[in-house]
């Protein structure tokens, strides 16, 4: 069966650009244009003045998914338009981008944990091991999710050692019917206690931790059959029990959305927000603890400055970097450093202090 990856389908896409009204909700904030305050800082990319973008790596085409190994090594997971099994698992060395892993499905996680990388596609998660520079040794099955079910997103790793999965639901605005679709969903890294944390979120694409806590961001994909009234895509902290009202609210208020949480941001209409990496000072003092979120539609990183209140976290969002096609993967890299996908081209943009 064909499958077409959530930030694609799932979340409109082939809408145009800016053809939805703002988010009717009442939430903490709305974006702003992507050119305030933004200036060319390298490599046809626009960002604040006092950072610089260069190109860090070329790619494969479809780039969806980024992480870095304990080595500090670049790994690389793709994700085609079009699931035909040619996806695949490459490693970023001096620069250069080796294959490592092929035959796969829509590779949208990656996460490192105890020296085995751990891959979410189609149909689940597998971790592989014995990594000799060239080729693993070993791979399991860590989890499978049925057929049928939703898009398989993106991975991390909680402060409680458990796994956070997101699965999208299989439609753009149907009630869900298979048990883990629409959810985040965690699990040990054996694969054991495989369980729902939140429901009701149409697409989680994007997981990250703030650090030092156990508040668990996600970006959110919303309905795109609305017309005037489609939200905007959401930034939310997801906690286990919560239920986020998949298909009934979309942040109109009222009955439907009475026990729904609230978002850290409201970003733009569909814009199928994707990665979320999280940074605190780095690159560049002004910046603050913020989520980064990129918008693969509308080739856009948001910045959610983060601000913790007596009901939990507010978000102000401001752009931060245009002019990458379709960005999905991001990563913070070792050295503080920003590392963004481009899912069009498979250029790695590197942002980093002037």
């Amino acid at each position: 069966m064909q499958r077409q990856i959530a930030l694609l389908t799932l979340a409109g896409c082939t809408a145009a650009a800016g053809s939805g009204a703002s988010s009717p909700a009442a939430s903490p904030s709305t974006s702003a244009s992507v050119d305030d305050g933004l200036v060319d800082i390298g490599a046809g990319v626009r960002g604040p003045a006092g950072l610089v973008a260069t190109a860090y790596a070329s790619g494969p085409a479809n780039v969806a998914s980024l992480a870095f190994g304990a080595d500090g090594r670049l790994w690389l997971g793709t994700a085609a338009y079009t699931d035909s099994g040619t996806d695949g698992v490459y490693l970023v060395v001096d620069g250069a981008v080796r294959e490592v892993v092929s035959g796969l499905h829509t590779v949208l996680g990656l996460l490192w944990y105890d020296d085995e990388l751990y891959v979410a596609s189609a149909g689940g998660v597998a971790a592989y091991g014995g990594f000799d520079g060239t080729a693993f040794g070993s791979r399991r099955i860590v989890v499978e999710i049925p057929a049928g079910t939703g898009e398989v997103n993106g991975l991390a790793l909680g402060p409680d050692g458990r796994l956070r999965l997101g699965i999208s639901a299989p439609c753009d605005h149907c009630t869900p019917t298979a048990e883990y679709s629409a959810s985040v969903v965690s699990f040990l890294p054996n694969g054991g206690d495989l369980r729902i944390d939140a429901d009701g979120i149409r697409a989680p694409v994007g997981l990250a931790y703030i650090p030092g806590t156990s508040d668990l961001l996600v970006s959110m994909d919303q309905r795109d059959d609305l017309g005037t009234a489609t939200p905007g895509d959401w930034l939310g902290v997801v906690a286990a029990g919560q239920s986020w009202g998949f298909p009934d609210c979309y942040g109109q208020g009222g009955t439907a959305c009475a026990a729904v949480p609230t978002p850290v941001a409201v970003l733009d209409p569909h814009a199928a927000v994707s990665g979320v990496a999280v940074v605190s000072g780095s690159p560049g003092s002004t910046i603050g603890t913020s989520a980064l979120v990129a918008e693969w539609s509308l080739g856009r990183i948001q910045r959610v400055g983060l601000t913790t209140t007596a009901e939990g976290y507010r978000g102000t969002v401001e752009p931060f970097l245009a002019g990458i096609a379709s960005p999905v993967g991001l990563a913070v890299a070792p050295d503080g450093s920003i590392l963004v996908g481009d899912w069009s081209s498979g250029t790695i943009y590197r942002i980093a202090p002037g």
